[in-house]
């Protein structure tokens, strides 16, 4: 494939729509329809970008037994989904600073570990280049209710068992279902 240019269609408060015009290998000119974080992207390398505009947790319980997942309502949706805790970093934190404020905000639980950072992830490739910071940890203290009006989260402690469970019977985010599949095998 070959990039031709990128054409803001629409500004939103938290997302920008954009086209993308490339031409395949049997050179037809097509149109991609993507949406971002960044405001004003007008090159190739912009869209790659190489800086994370969110944080995901993957959160233990100290004794590493139980782990973290929310419950929350989603728009995009118009349903409860399960997912890991995550959230926007705020201009000027680092992943780990966005790691644990998200974490407080929609738990009320204090990050008290931090035993990984992955690199670069998109969180939905398919039509986004919104790049995420994969953050595991601990945590601990007590399960409080999001103290963000605008979210509505219910989170939870889950063993493999119950995990094992709720693959069956819940909707997830993609990254979280194969996540926990694979640790409620372990």
């Amino acid at each position: 494939m070959k990039y031709k240019g990128i054409k803001k269609i629409n500004q939103g408060k938290y997302i920008t729509r954009y086209d993308v015009d490339y031409e395949t290998e049997d050179g037809q000119s097509k149109v991609y329809e993507i949406i971002s974080r960044k405001k004003d992207i007008s090159s190739l390398e912009e869209l790659n970008g190489n800086k994370a505009d969110a944080v995901v947790l993957i959160m233990t319980n100290m004794e590493g037994n139980k782990i973290l997942v929310n419950r929350e309502f989603r728009m995009a949706s118009g349903m409860w989904v399960m997912n890991f805790p995550a959230g926007l970093i705020d201009e000027g934190e680092d992943a780990k600073t966005a790691a644990a404020r998200e974490l407080r905000e929609e738990t009320g639980l204090i990050l008290k570990e931090i035993d990984d950072v992955m690199g670069l992830s998109y969180s939905a490739v398919g039509f986004s280049n919104e790049m995420n910071l994969v953050v595991v940890g601990k945590c601990d203290g007590t399960i409080e209710k999001s103290d963000s009006a605008f979210e509505e989260i219910e989170a939870s402690w889950y063993t493999k068992e119950e995990i094992r469970k709720l693959l069956k019977t819940e909707r997830f985010a993609a990254r979280t279902q194969a996540y926990l599949y694979l640790w409620s095998k372990e």
